[in-house]
């Protein structure tokens, strides 16, 4: 078991499903050293990740939460033979930079989005720009997400963002309950854009920098860009790739 890494979540549920891989590892004498298994929900999948963040690893997900959109279902009696034949997929995080009102500088990486959230009961007071490009001069509204692809179906496709295709090269720029203007639905943009958000008035309408869980209060600047040298290489079963999920939940919103 020296060639093979298990990372599992604490709960009752991820300690089974452990105990029982454990055991099919040992008696089908599974040794392949670049893969990593990763037992939990979609939220310890991001927290593993980023935690290894400079590995070569390959990350097969196994859900034990709820949703699971990362991970793959666990089945005692096709586990090994879904391992070896898994699906491959890359993908490149976001980097969020944060300055806040001390002028003290942060930065994150996230997986999914970077949200930009009111911190107080008056909405935020936003612009929005692409390199030197004006995408919004004045956003009020209870915030901002920036998304990848691998992210578009999470909290994006709640407020009402663009499902986008693994290939598409693209990030999407999604309000928050948008209150002025009201009609603004966001953008889609390549992911090379260099996207700088502005607290146009960070004394009196506080807001929070948020990369996928990490958050950041009292943003005064946020600039979010792909992280194009960073690759985390997931692992899919050849049935469930994360296109298909993606696929599907695009077919779920066309049909409601």
């Amino acid at each position: 078991m020296k060639n093979i890494q298990i990372i599992s979540d604490t709960n009752e549920r991820s300690k089974k499903i452990k105990y029982k891989l454990l055991k099919l590892i040992n008696k089908n004498n599974f040794r392949d050293s670049q893969t990593c298994l990763v037992i939990g929900g979609d939220g310890f999948m991001l927290q593993t990740l980023k935690k290894n963040k400079k590995s070569n690893k390959y990350f097969y997900g196994i859900n034990s939460g709820n949703y699971g959109f990362l991970m793959n279902k666990f089945s005692s009696k096709k586990i090994i033979k879904n391992i070896t034949k898994a699906k491959l997929i890359s993908i490149s995080p976001l980097e969020m930079t944060v300055v806040n009102n001390k002028n003290l500088k942060k930065k994150f990486i996230a997986i999914n989005e970077v949200s930009i959230l009111r911190q107080s009961r008056q909405a935020a007071s936003l612009s929005i720009r692409n390199g030197s490009k004006k995408i919004i001069k004045h956003l009020v509204s209870d915030g901002v997400l920036v998304s990848t692809p691998a992210g578009s179906t999470a909290y994006n496709l709640s407020v009402h963002g663009p499902i986008l295709s693994l290939n598409s090269k693209k990030l999407s720029i999604s309000p928050i309950s948008p209150f002025r203007p009201r009609r603004w639905k966001g953008k889609i943009v390549s992911d090379r854009s260099k996207i700088t958000i502005h607290n146009l008035n960070h004394k009196k309408r506080p807001i929070s920098a948020v990369a996928d869980n990490l958050e950041i209060r009292n943003a005064k600047k946020i600039i979010v860009k792909t992280k194009k040298n960073i690759k985390f290489n997931l692992l899919f079963d050849q049935n469930r790739s994360l296109q298909k999920k993606i696929n599907l939940e695009q077919l779920r919103r066309e049909t409601n």
